[in-house]
């Protein structure tokens, strides 16, 4: 009988190959499993079968007529959610496998550099002002602006005087993370409307309810381009993490490897933001989960946290949504609460270095 340390140390002994056949085989039925489960679900329960006749329906087969209702259900409530869902997971495991890869710190997410923060004030000037009743897509369009506007700002502190510091990187991120969180605070303090401040409230517990294909049409080509560079670049970044000399040794152009990363993680992030709001621990959970079980090979770990972020989500919003039926639960607040102990016991138990290549 084979233990599970075992299969794990087998799987990291195949080649990148067989390792990226077989883990993103596994994760991919993950996600159509969990999708699957998630579209029966809700305050309109619909079975499995029922689905299946929808699906045959969108290529020319007459739907039943039981199903026209569950049909609408499915097009254009649940079906959009799930697939925001996967890009927002896809967008956040990426980028956490980027950010804890250039930082070398397993500590490391996507808001490290404030683009959680920057598209959180984004989003609350839009509710603030009253745009989000004025037009459709002010809240994404506010909050991807301010997240990818702290973003640069960061990073132009960090080239302040031509050269680039990622200590000082770091430490504006965590500076302006600060400011911007303090320009929210008094936002929700100072204003009047308890209809907005409720908004406000809610988009930054983050969520996927009312999630629509223009949402989809929004963020997913953003975080889609974002997260192909970022696959392209994987080997470059397991050089990256052997150190700068070590890099420009074996051909990577240093300078310019590392700032196209950080921008497409942060566009990845700043996308995924704008449409759900802050789901926490996703970025910070996925990818350090996977690169414990799977190995710190990016070319393997960043398309596996691509997967596995999807699956993360998706799940997580199924459960958001109908755990307290006909109430919603906050997306935001759950992962808070499963990965934060979850994280910490992972922490306890793996005390090991874990980015020896």
């Amino acid at each position: 009988m084979f233990t599970a340390v075992q299969v794990m140390r087998g799987y990291r002994q195949l080649g990148v190959s067989a390792r990226l056949t077989i883990g993103m085989s596994i994760l991919a039925a993950l996600v159509l499993v969990v999708g699957l489960i998630s579209l029966t679900l809700g305050p309109v329960d619909i079975p499995a079968s029922h689905i299946a006749w929808i699906a045959l329906s969108s290529i020319g087969f007459d739907v039943p007529e039981f199903g026209r209702t569950e049909q609408l259900v499915i097009d254009q409530i649940r079906l959009p959610r799930i697939v925001v869902g996967a890009a927002v997971g896809m967008a956040l495991g990426v980028a956490g496998a980027t950010m804890q890869g250039l930082f070398r710190n397993p500590m490391a997410d996507p808001g490290i550099i404030g683009v959680s923060a920057g598209g959180a004030l984004g989003a609350v000037v839009a509710i603030a002002s009253g745009l989000t009743g004025l037009f459709f897509l002010a809240l994404p369009v506010f909050a991807f602006v301010g997240a990818m506007g702290a973003a640069l700002l960061v990073y132009g502190i960090a080239v302040v005087g031509g050269h680039f510091s990622m200590a000082t990187l770091l430490l504006a991120g965590v500076a302006v993370n600060a400011f911007l969180g303090a320009i929210v605070s008094a936002i929700i303090i100072v204003l009047p409307d308890n209809a907005a401040l409720r908004e406000i409230l809610f988009w930054l517990a983050g969520g996927l309810d009312s999630r629509s294909w223009e949402h989809v049409r929004t963020a997913g080509p953003l975080i889609l381009g974002s997260t192909v560079l970022l696959l392209l670049l994987a080997r470059d970044l397991n050089l990256l993490m052997l150190g700068d000399d070590e890099a420009r040794s074996m051909g990577v152009r240093v300078g310019a490897t590392r700032v196209a990363m950080l921008l497409a993680a942060s566009l990845a992030t700043g996308a995924a933001v704008a449409v759900s709001g802050t789901i926490a621990f996703v970025g910070l959970v996925v990818p350090h989960t996977l690169r414990l079980m799977l190995g710190p090979d990016n070319r393997v770990l960043i398309p596996m946290s691509a997967l596995g972020g999807a699956v993360f989500v998706i799940l997580a919003d199924t459960v958001a949504r109908t755990i307290i039926q006909p109430a919603e639960f906050r997306v935001g607040i759950l992962t808070a609460f499963v990965g934060a102990p979850f994280f910490i016991l992972l922490l306890i138990k793996n005390k090991r270095q874990v980015y020896s290549l």
